[in-house]
């Protein structure tokens, strides 16, 4: 099967049915649920991208092996021109939602791309482990599915392990095994777009100890899989939320669900790692997952970046507050952070990694410094857009209010700009209310601050994993110097 457009990823939803609860109710069509439905259109949009002519070189390869096209994030790389390739195609789909969904499909592509390239390393738990990850990178690529995952366990009892919760249910666990595979209960959190995905793969951050062995799996399952059971978040996209008062939580919105595991049985041609503490500690760090997914993920912030501060720029050119130079500060500030964020990602590709199989993949440690640096960067735009937006991101009139005979000269006279007009300038600062101030960009806030996993962690990693022998060689030709004689 080659690439899907966005008919053939809804029809799919709608033939899969699967379990969903949202506000205390149960979804019987999640392509229709009004706090569901505009992420599948613009989901759907992703997927017709790939058809669109002037786009599909970008966005597709052929695969040697079927002569069919797949999504280049599931594209091996062996050239720099390659790295490049995909990059490009990351950018577009993310610029098409303003790097706003942060989970769309190719960030998972490439997750399984990477397990893919490194099916070595589930072989340490068995061979047919290794040759289950290749057969179902395979199968999604092939058939084009979008996943969700749940990496993390629920935030219980954060001082005790998973085995060692009073509940010995409360965490995702195998339960029983069978002849023909495995059968898991418990929780796992948190599934981004887990209701409009195809598939869920299970797999964990390095954080079991001994004795979590029940809790130490990994495994991939269709959404639709009986005993499958996602609770949401509340929705930030309301069913009557208007599009000029709420423009990108209207469109942009991911749902995030808790996975409850009732008696789900898995077939073992689905499962990676099965009670192996080691293993599933080591997925994270030794298949260079980190390389591949934030080549994607950096890319996808860089827009968003990109997007913000643009927000931010045109914000305070509306109202002239740019003609300030504590205004114009901030502003090359911000300005400052988007070409550190491009030079990491060239930096990453030109100083590519080789496999021994031949296969390149971005540099990790520029990577890296862009997840550690981004946290406390994107929180900084929003700062910067909070205060050149001032209490006027506070005032603004509603859509209904142009188009109410009464008010509506009245909004127009007192809502302009500098040489802007009031209508423009009231959907520039509803966008900017979105971005800063509604729980839509309450939660992208918090999204960037945690996406990759908690930032004191990922700094200190930075030096854990440090190569700093360039630093000690400048140390030590230094400390030659002490008590040396200077020479004239």
């Amino acid at each position: 099967m080659a690439t899907r457009d966005g008919k053939q990823f809804v029809d799919r939803l709608r033939r899969f049915p699967r379990e969903v609860w949202i506000e205390g109710k149960l979804v019987t069509d999640v392509v229709a649920h009004p706090a569901l439905r505009r992420s599948v259109q613009q989901l759907a949009r992703l997927y017709d991208m790939q058809q669109e002519p002037g786009l599909r070189a970008a966005l597709t390869f052929v695969v040697p092996e079927t002569g069919e096209r797949a999504g280049t994030a599931f594209m091996p790389a062996r050239t720099l021109a390659d790295l490049k390739k995909r990059r490009e195609a990351y950018r577009l789909w993310a610029e098409a939602t303003f790097g706003l969904m942060g989970r769309s499909p190719d960030f998972l592509n490439v997750t399984l791309l990477a397990f893919a390239e490194a099916r070595a390393v589930f072989g340490r738990g068995g061979e047919r482990y290794a040759q289950n990850v290749q057969r179902y990178y395979e199968y999604v690529r092939d058939n084009d599915l979008f996943l969700s995952h749940a990496l993390i366990t629920p935030q219980n009892d954060r001082s005790k392990t998973s085995s060692g919760q009073t509940d010995a249910s409360l965490h995702l666990k195998v339960v029983q095994e069978t002849s023909e595979g495995i059968i898991v209960a418990g929780a796992r959190m948190l599934a981004t777009l887990g209701p409009v995905s195809d598939e869920m793969i299970i797999y964990n951050l390095p954080t079991f100890r001994p004795g979590d062995e029940d809790h130490a799996i990994m495994f991939a399952v269709p959404t639709h899989t009986k005993g499958l059971r996602q609770i949401c978040r509340t929705p930030y996209d309301r069913a009557d939320q208007s599009s000029f008062d709420h423009p990108l939580a209207s469109r942009f919105e991911e749902a995030d669900a808790l996975l409850v595991f009732d008696d789900v049985f898995v077939p073992w041609d689905r499962v990676f790692a099965y009670r192996d503490v080691a293993l599933c500690n080591a997925i994270y760090p030794d298949t260079a997952l980190r390389n591949h997914t934030a080549h994607q993920t950096n890319t996808r912030a860089l827009v968003k970046m990109q997007f913000a501060v643009g927000v931010a720029i045109a914000l305070a050119r509306a109202i002239k507050a740019d003609q300030f130079l504590h205004v114009q500060q901030m502003l090359g500030e911000c300005l400052g952070y988007i070409e550190f964020i491009k030079s990491g990602l060239v930096r990453s590709e030109v100083e590519h990694e080789t496999t021994p199989s031949g296969y390149v993949r971005a540099a990790l440690e520029p990577l890296q410094a862009l997840r550690a640096f981004l946290p406390f960067a994107y929180p900084r735009v929003i700062e910067v857009l909070q205060t050149i937006g001032a209490g006027g991101l506070m005032m603004m009139p509603s859509g209904a209010d142009f188009s109410a005979p009464e008010i509506g000269g009245v909004v127009a006279r007192h809502y302009q700009g500098a040489g802007v007009s009031s209508e423009d300038r009231v959907k520039l600062f509803k966008l900017a209310w979105d971005l800063v101030g509604d729980a839509f960009g309450s939660r992208q806030l918090q999204y960037e601050r945690y996406y990759a996993g908690d930032p004191v962690r990922i700094l200190a990693g930075n030096y854990v994993s440090c190569k700093d022998h360039e630093l000690m060689a400048l140390v030590d030709a230094a400390r030659h110097l002490v008590g040396h004689p200077i020479e004239d």
